[in-house]
């Protein structure tokens, strides 16, 4: 059995940087930028993935790659949200059975807002997914779903009691055999009896051991201490023994911070793979939870560590045998000379039912506030390298703000942009706004950019015709305070109005310094 996931075709795809890569080694992230919860199968030939989104639309980034190391996003797994949820969309995993495509996927439930897991399928390769709604919904928090065969016998395994005044455990159940319905009562895995956190398991088989390969610790924010456990059984009920020599993966080393949350595949000659998400050392660590690959061995004692060491690192042996393709970090650029946005395009959907429209070489940006937001919608693409200018050019005018935006969410932002006559920036930080610059326009149409060091930093600038840029008179604004718990702020596009009226844009580009 093979595990897999394809979803909804979209007109754009684009290759996602990465460094360059060459035949003796790869450099971690395979992934630039913000993808936590990496899940990773393949189907013949091509490795698929997949990961957290969040509180960005569109629902679950979709990749694949041929080596495990250089990946392309073809779309999404969903381009609407199933009618069962509301936001957090968590943890993705990715399975596939008898031609079935499937995605068990963590959201919170609408009715009540508590996160539970669902499950929806696409029958064959380019068709979008149909969700079959909530397959647990078991507790006060069931996320992290891992799908696992056993002698012909489907489980499905998850986190659980996250909220509830009790130790946290690893629960599992069988799975009817279509994969879209518990059968029997669930059972214990694993207990978190230390209480350090157990969480985004991988099950596997080898030899006469199952192991269970969790995320411990604290796994989001820059002060993460999310590293790698295992533990192993005779049997896939248990009772299973924690690895005395835990952690077998953790940050603290010179690369990364910490480190966790993953899935590993086998390539052709036998090896495997773990992908999971790291926060890097440095300035780095403002691209968020990128995905980093490190080869997984079981030793002699019967034991899971990594053949790099204890410390996740940067530098990793070559996945492949062949000459992989040297690839490095590209810049983005939008003309809107597309009918549809590209994938690389994310917006803020719980607080903005955005409206998104290209008409003519240019984009019009609107939506209908929501949730207490008043600061509109936010059209924004992951950033990948900590030194990089993004800009656009302003083509209406009304009493609405329309512009650039640092985007964290509705609450914890930077604004700069074109209201009535006047070119404002504000920073809006736990909903308390200030306004930081209020001066003239250059032109009727005039060209802004943000330009960001060391991923915090921000100058700000005004051109005429987008060549010669002026520098706003303010200090370098420090938007730390944009990155969100569970996810970092992204560069982008802001209409901070409603339905009423518009942004126009005619471009956008972001330009990476390395």
């Amino acid at each position: 059995m093979i595990r897999t996931v394809l979803t909804s075709m979209v007109a754009v795809a684009f290759i996602v940087p990465v460094h360059a890569q060459h035949a003796e080694n790869f450099s971690n992230p395979v992934i630039r930028g913000d993808i936590p919860d990496p899940s990773v199968i393949s189907v013949g030939d091509t490795y698929y993935m997949t990961g957290t989104s969040s509180e960005w639309a569109p629902f679950y980034p979709f990749f694949s790659s041929k080596d495990l190391v250089n990946w392309k996003q073809e779309g999404h797994v969903f381009t609407q949200k199933p009618a069962w949820t509301s936001n957090s969309f968590w943890a993705p995993e990715l399975f596939y059975m008898k031609g079935k495509l499937y995605c068990y996927y963590t959201a919170r439930r609408k009715s009540d807002g508590v996160s539970y897991i669902g499950v929806a399928v696409a029958e064959k390769p380019g068709e979008e997914f149909t969700d079959y709604g909530p397959i647990i919904t078991y507790g006060n928090e069931a996320i992290d779903a891992f799908i696992f065969e056993d002698e012909g016998q489907l489980y499905i395994s998850w986190k659980a009691y996250g909220l509830d005044n009790r130790p946290i455990e690893l629960l599992s159940s069988k799975l009817s055999s279509d994969g879209l319905r518990l059968e029997g009562k669930p059972f214990t895995l694993l207990v978190d009896d230390e209480r350090i956190g157990m969480e985004g398991q991988y099950i596997f088989k080898k030899g006469g051991y199952y192991y269970i390969v969790y995320a411990a610790h604290g796994c989001c924010g820059f002060n993460s201490t999310y590293d790698v456990y295992v533990a192993r059984s005779e049997k896939y009920e248990g009772p299973y023994e924690k690895y005395s020599g835990n952690p077998i993966l953790c940050g603290g080393g010179k690369d990364f911070i910490s480190c966790g949350h993953g899935t590993a595949v086998q390539v052709s000659d036998g090896r495997m793979f773990y992908l999971c998400h790291a926060y890097m050392n440095g300035p780095s660590r403002f691209m968020g939870r990128q995905p980093i690959l490190q080869e997984m061995i079981v030793g002699e004692d019967g034991w899971v560590r990594f053949a790099s060491g204890k410390y996740a690192s940067v530098k990793q042996a070559a996945v492949l045998d062949k000459k992989q393709k040297k690839r490095s970090v590209t810049d983005f650029k939008d003309e809107f000379d597309k009918s549809v946005l590209g994938v690389e395009w994310t917006w803020n959907y719980p607080y903005s039912d955005s409206n998104v429209q290209i008409h003519d070489g240019n984009l019009s940006l609107s939506g209908s506030p929501i949730n207490g937001n008043r600061y509109g919608t936010a059209l924004c693409v992951r950033a990948t390298t900590p030194e990089y200018s993004y800009e656009t050019q302003i083509l209406n005018r009304n009493d609405v703000l329309k512009g650039l935006t640092m985007y964290g969410d509705h609450q914890n932002l930077i604004a700069f942009g074109v209201q009535g006559e006047r070119l404002i920036l504000k920073s809006v930080r736990d909903g308390k706004e200030t306004i930081l610059s209020d001066t003239g326009l250059l032109c009727e149409k005039p060209y802004l950019k943000i330009e960001v060091k060391q991923g915090q930093y921000l100058n700000f600038y005004q051109s005429r015709k987008g060549k010669k840029w002026e520098r706003i008179p303010v200090s370098a604004v420090d938007a730390e305070f944009t990155a969100r718990w569970d996810r970092v702020a992204r560069p982008g596009l802001l209409y901070a109005g409603d339905s009423k009226d518009s942004g126009i844009f005619s471009y956008f580009r972001l330009d990476n310094a390395e």
